[in-house]
């Protein structure tokens, strides 16, 4: 196994609640109206130090999608699914972005002199 690189992010991020790994920002967050099996889930344009499992066919709530896993690239630790392929059209516009549930992560917001850390249960 090679050298791990990872992203550092600036700003309001969400964070791997197992290894602090940083996984992407609050501005990239689309929506925050979803939820998975597990509570909410947040609709992410895009992520980082993350790897991808096999991609499978899933039933949703909005109908079938073909979707991959998402592991934390610091511990392993699933944190969600990126939407591959939408069957609805109406549903296209997920294709290409990211699902982090929050029961996955923890939210670390950072600014000049301030770290707080809001654990998600």
């Amino acid at each position: 196994m090679g050298m791990l690189f990872l992203i550092c992010l600036e700003g309001s991020i969400y964070s791997c609640k197992h290894c602090y790994t940083h996984l992407g920002l609050a501005d990239d967050i689309i929506s925050k109206s979803f939820h998975c099996r597990h509570g909410k889930a947040y609709l992410f344009n895009k992520v980082v130090n993350i790897t991808v499992g096999e991609k499978e066919e899933r039933m949703m709530m909005t109908g079938m999608h073909t979707v991959v896993d998402i592991f934390c690239v610091g511990c392993g630790s699933i944190v969600g699914w990126k939407y591959e392929a939408a069957q609805e059209k109406a549903q296209k516009y997920k294709e290409g972005k990211f699902i982090l549930e929050r029961n996955h992560e923890i939210y670390i917001c950072c600014g000049p002199g301030l770290v707080s850390l809001e654990f998600v249960i």
